[in-house]
């Protein structure tokens, strides 16, 4: 889920400093979170980057759904902080390691991960700060995602779990992409939905498409680092226009499936389409297997915030069985 970065309100680091809050949930963390857990955090940037930082000020940021978010500056430096309840200081840990991951392919831009803990209640995961300027340039986002999806391993997962939203995603690690797909993606999905009540025909038409998912994934794919929450929420341009991609939840996947959810909630454009299939064409059947991958996410979005997910979700599992007859 996607933490933009839009200023939202500032306050001067001084002790005696009084807010009058306005109707943010940003400042309850700041309220719970007080100025010794500030200062020790500070401590921690300060130790983690080889500098002492005693910032100025706190800059709340908005736009995001599962984190609460902060700028932290002194004037010279300025980084960028999420904040949640301690006990999910292993969402923040994953976080932290898809991000050296992905940085470590050398081919997309993503925030450096500067240092994580807890203060308080609260755990927290300091970044690198990067200023965004809008959209990035499409083509060179096409190839530079080629270029990460091009990073393999030996087999499907990932050496941890980690979340798709708030939800846990397992990434045990499995030499049978179709089994990965149609049980720690889709079957999770749909266990999650019938414990919520989400049943009835969901329940049946999403059980018979997981016996066919063999009939649908014909194409043996290679494991590829995937973003694997690639929105249009979770990529940006800084200000040179190089594509910036963060809030990930990595594992090695079918690289198509990272692709598909590009296109979900509006797409990327032709430019960055274009460019990708230059750098690496997909093979054929990716307009039906993209129906496939992306019901996963919309089984995730109906376990998260239920509304019409579920008849969109029901929608593409028939639409997927009338492919197959059915």
């Amino acid at each position: 889920m996607s933490t933009l970065f839009w200023l939202h309100w500032v306050t001067k680091f001084d002790p005696d400093y009084r807010l009058t809050p306005p109707c943010s949930p940003v400042v309850a963390i700041w309220y719970r979170l007080g100025m010794d857990h500030w200062k020790a955090i500070s401590e921690h940037i300060g130790l983690s980057s080889g500098t002492p930082f005693n910032p100025e000020t706190r800059c709340g940021v908005g736009g995001g759904c599962i984190n609460i978010s902060t700028l932290l500056s002194d004037g010279a430096r300025t980084y960028f902080v999420k904040l949640n309840q301690s006990s999910l200081i292993g969402m923040f840990e994953a976080e932290s390691q898809g991000l050296e991951a992905m940085a470590s392919t050398a081919s997309i831009r993503v925030p450096q991960p500067l240092c994580l803990g807890t203060a308080g209640d609260q755990a927290y995961l300091v970044m690198e700060y990067i200023e965004m300027a809008g959209a990035p340039d499409p083509a060179m986002a096409g190839r530079q995602l080629s270029a990460m999806h091009r990073t393999p391993a030996d087999r499907f997962g990932w050496r941890r779990d980690n979340t798709i939203g708030s939800t846990p995603q397992i990434n045990t690690w499995s030499d049978d992409w179709i089994g990965f797909w149609r049980d720690r993606r889709l079957g999770f999905q749909l266990r999650l939905a019938a414990d919520k009540g989400h049943r009835g025909r969901l329940q049946k038409r999403g059980g018979k498409l997981l016996e066919l998912v063999p009939a649908l994934i014909d194409h043996n794919p290679e494991p590829s680092l995937i973003h694997g929450d690639l929105w249009g929420g979770n990529i940006a341009g800084d200000r040179e226009g190089n594509p910036v991609i963060f809030d990930p939840a990595v594992y090695y996947a079918d690289r198509e499936a990272d692709l598909a959810m590009t296109e979900l909630f509006g797409g990327f454009g032709a430019r960055f389409y274009d460019a990708y299939r230059e750098a690496w064409p997909l093979h054929p059947g990716y307009a039906t297997r993209k129906t496939l991958y992306n019901l996963y996410h919309i089984l995730n979005h109906l376990n998260i915030f239920g509304g019409g997910y579920g008849r969109q979700a029901l929608g593409m599992i028939d639409m997927l069985l009338a492919e197959l007859g059915d």
